[in-house]
């Protein structure tokens, strides 16, 4: 996956833009044509799509109105053509953004960078779990303790989540068993303590001696950030 895709049939135009994109740390692809963009998207990824309208064949409504029917793929519409209906045309099509040409590069570079946050930092911001030194991307499902990735089994990782995500809360055991095991299982309640301890074997410095996953005696376990 790329970071943006850049559609634009004018060659110095399309280098000028790549090297500001790329100055402001984003990963492009340079395409020339409408064609080439949908075949791209055909075969890989972009997080977002700089479209210029005015190209060859295809022009750049169409590469978007064809995008629209299978993906929501941030758009920033490219263009000479800056009166109302042109623009209002664009919008209608499915564009997110409209940059006039001659281009501004800080607008453009600008508009790139509040879409990019609007559509990826936020989801980011649900997908990744924080606590201390340990992080979870929840999507990739991978788990990272202090920047470095620890393998972890499917029940591991889904109680480890579980106690990460209520920091400080006694969870007794009854309801963690439940939670990852559920009530139908066939598991023994010792299941629980079994990848207790080896969830500690693998984020404790000291398993004998906790300091993340405490247990609280005859209740359960408390998860504490560190």
């Amino acid at each position: 996956m790329v970071d943006i895709l850049l559609v634009e049939d004018y060659e110095e135009l399309n280098e000028l833009i790549r090297l500001f994109l790329e100055r402001d740390g984003y990963s492009v692809k340079s395409v020339f044509s409408g064609e080439e963009a949908l075949s791209f998207l055909e075969e890989d990824k972009a997080k977002l799509l700089v479209l210029d309208v005015s190209l060859p064949q295809m022009d750049g409504f169409a590469v978007c109105a064809a995008l629209r029917r299978k993906s929501n793929i941030p758009i920033i519409f490219l263009s000479a053509r800056v009166d109302k209906e042109d623009k209002m045309n664009g919008f209608l099509q499915g564009a997110d953004d409209y940059v006039d040409k001659p281009v501004d590069m800080d607008i453009l570079c600008a508009k790139v960078t509040a879409l990019m946050r609007r559509n990826y930092d936020l989801k980011q911001e649900n997908t990744v779990v924080h606590s201390g030194a340990i992080t979870i991307d929840k999507e990739a499902k991978q788990v990272f303790l202090n920047k470095k990735e620890i393998a972890l089994t499917v029940k591991e990782y889904e109680l480890l989540l579980l106690l990460v995500e209520n920091p400080g809360k006694t969870l007794n055991k009854e309801y963690l068993f439940n939670q990852i095991w559920g009530m139908d299982s066939f598991s023994e309640n010792q299941t629980l303590t079994v990848h207790i301890k080896m969830l500690r074997d693998k984020i404790e410095e000291n398993p004998k001696d906790p300091q993340r996953i405490k247990t609280v005696w005859g209740v359960g376990y408390k998860y504490e950030e560190k």
